[in-house]
């Protein structure tokens, strides 16, 4: 049984690190829920996927400083905002004809950019 858990936690742990680098690139997806999200995993099932997600040279640093309670830099707020908004309001002029997936795209990138202004600015004290 025990062994079955780890494997389970293993699993869900890189399915959560696919969805976080999904998020990278589409702005609806977040990234660093998934990231954390695998962090736990890895955690309790697998010290060597733990190490590699928390020193990878990609993530591994936001993880640490988001864990840390660091925050994150204040370009990468505005690089993540930005980019959020100009991929929204694109899928919502060129792509999106319904008016309700519209409006629900739309709360979803002000729910984002709250959260992501709201997170502590990295040397902002």
């Amino acid at each position: 049984m025990d062994n079955l858990k780890k494997y389970i936690l293993i699993t869900s742990g890189f399915v959560s690190v696919g969805l976080g680098i999904l998020g990278m690139f589409l702005p609806i997806l977040p990234t660093t829920p998934f990231l954390l999200i695998a962090a736990a995993c890895f955690a309790k099932s697998s010290r060597r996927a733990y190490r590699w997600l928390t020193t990878n040279k990609l993530f591994g640093r936001y993880i640490s400083n988001y864990r840390a309670g660091k925050g994150i830099p204040l370009r990468i707020k505005i690089m993540a905002i930005s980019f959020l908004w100009l991929t929204i309001l694109a899928t919502v002029i060129f792509f999106v004809d319904n008016i309700y997936v519209r409006i629900l795209l739309l709360i979803i990138a002000i729910a984002v950019t709250i959260h992501i202004w709201t997170i502590k600015a990295k040397g902002n004290e």
